[in-house]
């Protein structure tokens, strides 16, 4: 099974990782290693408006005004559990600080600005809401401990049922400060996956006892494209790596075999979207082929300030081919359950920027935190819900400024969302997704103005405020949280799918053992077990991975949490 050269579809972070370890552990050359990518920012991203207008998933939505800066998302970092993801960024240089590897780039960024979030809820006539207590009764308490305590070969118990499922005997748990944290921080929704749920109060017992401040978030110096991906494709490149931009592998050739369940890939078919051209690239005996299936940011569309992001209907494009290579073998997994029902899994999210700090300052009084250590979410006064609960409207992160190292001294950005786009603003009557950017900046500041512990309430200065932004870019994306949908264990593939002779699956749609997705912790670790497998490097050297659920001290601590 050892290779010599390889094939990448998709270049997202996992399969930068697994080149990485290619070149470093497995002492391949890099000119043996070929991306094809349909754009070079994967799902850790960020630029320039006008840089993601150029791009293949937005050219039939042209902007009219593509100015400012947008991230379609951004992912909380934890040195504890992002084990792989350290060692990998370690071994790369930082593409923005002289001298430092990327991580210690990173470490060095949050030993100076640590994340502390004293308003992690906000309510309309309660203000800043004491986290603290998590609001947990005692048949929520019993569930949860159930989830915590249960082994990981009965995972399977929980296939097919959904967060909402699991806790029908106590729907009040939708209703505690427990939930409205976590399901802001991690996107989870009601009817997401129940085994998922098991997976990150697993891996992520610890942060339990310390959600309502996030002291164990860790944060990067700039946005995730120049301080993680950045380092990675510098690095690469310099290594000789080939990268396709612009590149969609639309198909597969298989060997034929009288066992159905042998896998050996003899060929891909590349689009390029820019051109047109098809090509029918040859793999040979040598090379191993790693294929992200799926990603959270296909068939994303953007808008602007006075455009809403448009709907793309069309099934996302490293879907479509894990959904081909299912056509044909039996057991690599069902991408329909993650890509084929968008109301469980869409979001919007919007950038903003300003060219002042009026915005910032404001949330800044608000808030009573400095730039960098947020994540507030706004609670509707009155239910929301089909179940007739109360919910949050919208998040807001709130970065360290400069979050772009093109960004000017005077310009502030704000990354928010909304987890239900189909739902109603309260300030703008209608759907979130059907809001141009500066709707969405008018339902924020209805938001904060209901939180604003006055005397001058924000809403008076809510002209000056619309003023001074230069853009606001809603994003769509149809599967930004489709990872979380409720599923079986066997309907993702494993990293090395059985009877495999040269294909591996990377990324977020894997099924690795113990890991919680939506992290780049399970993105790079199965980056790396592609690479060593293939490479031929033993799997112990593996980046050894915490078990924080099995710390008796970690446990208490939780179990003492969940009765404040």
């Amino acid at each position: 099974m050892v290779k010599t050269k390889a094939v990448m579809i998709g270049a997202g972070l996992s399969n930068m990782a697994a080149a990485v370890y290619l070149i470093q552990e497995g002492h391949w050359q890099g000119d043996h290693i070929t991306f094809y990518g349909a754009d070079m920012h994967g799902a850790n991203d960020g630029g320039s408006t006008s840089q993601f207008s150029d791009e293949y998933w937005n050219k039939s939505h042209p902007l009219s005004n593509q100015t400012g800066y947008v991230a379609r998302g951004g992912r909380m970092l934890n040195y504890r559990t992002y084990v792989d993801l350290m060692d990998l960024l370690d071994r790369v240089p930082s593409a923005t600080e002289d001298g430092m590897t990327a991580a210690e780039d990173t470490r060095d960024f949050d030993a100076h600005h640590r994340t502390f979030d004293k308003a992690r809820l906000l309510e309309g006539g309660k203000g800043i809401i004491d986290g603290g207590k998590m609001g947990l009764n005692n048949k929520d308490r019993v569930l949860l401990s159930k989830l915590v305590l249960m082994p990981d070969d009965e995972e399977t118990k929980l296939d097919n049922v959904s967060i909402a499922e699991y806790f029908k005997d106590s729907p009040h748990i939708f209703q505690s400060n427990f939930w409205f944290m976590w399901e802001t921080t991690f996107a989870f929704r009601i009817q997401s996956s129940a085994q998922e749920l098991r997976r990150y109060m697993h891996q992520m017992i610890y942060e339990f006892t310390q959600i309502e401040h996030l002291v164990g978030v860790n944060r990067t110096r700039y946005n995730q494209f120049e301080s993680l991906m950045l380092p990675l494709i510098n690095y690469l490149k310099g290594e000789g790596v080939t990268f396709l931009d612009n590149r969609i592998v639309t198909d597969w050739d298989f060997a034929d075999s009288a066992l159905q369940d042998e896998i050996t890939v003899t060929g891909i078919h590349v689009k390029n979207v820019a051109t047109d051209a098809e090509d029918d690239i040859a793999i040979d005996d040598d090379t191993a082929v790693f294929f992200t299936n799926g990603s959270i940011t296909d068939s994303a569309t953007m808008g602007d300030y006075d455009t809403p992001a448009r709907e793309n209907m069309e099934y996302g494009i490293s879907a479509a081919l894990w959904k081909k290579a299912t056509e044909r073998f039996y057991n690599l997994g069902t991408p329909d359950k993650f890509f084929n029902d968008r109301k469980n899994s869409e979001w919007v999210s919007y950038t903003l920027t300003t060219k002042n700090h009026l915005l910032l300052n404001e949330i800044t009084r608000i808030t009573t935190q400095i730039p960098g250590n947020a994540l507030n979410s706004f609670l509707s006064t009155t239910p929301i819900t089909p179940l007739g609960q109360k919910d949050v409207n919208t998040s807001i992160v709130v970065h360290h400024q400069p979050h772009f190292t093109t960004q000017q001294p005077n310009e502030s950005v704000i990354w928010g969302y909304f987890l239900y786009p189909r739902r109603t603003g309260e300030f703008v009557h209608k759907q979130y997704i059907k809001m141009t950017g500066k709707e969405m900046a008018q339902e924020l500041i209805g938001q904060l103005s209901k939180v604003d512990p006055g005397p001058d309430n924000i809403k008076h200065h809510e002209a000056e405020i619309l003023d001074s932004i230069v853009n606001n870019v809603p994003v769509y994306m149809p599967y930004a949280s489709a990872l979380f949908n409720n599923r079986a264990k066997a309907d993702r593939p494993k990293v090395i799918p059985d009877h495999s002779t040269n294909l591996a699956f990377t990324g977020e749609f894997v099924d690795q053992p113990y890991q919680m997705i939506f992290t780049e912790q399970s993105a790079t670790r199965s980056g790396e077990i592609a690479a060593y497998h293939f490479a031929g490097v033993s799997m112990d050297k593996l980046v050894k991975t915490p078990r924080y659920d099995k710390d008796p001290k970690t446990l208490a601590r939780a179990t003492k949490k969940m009765f404040s």
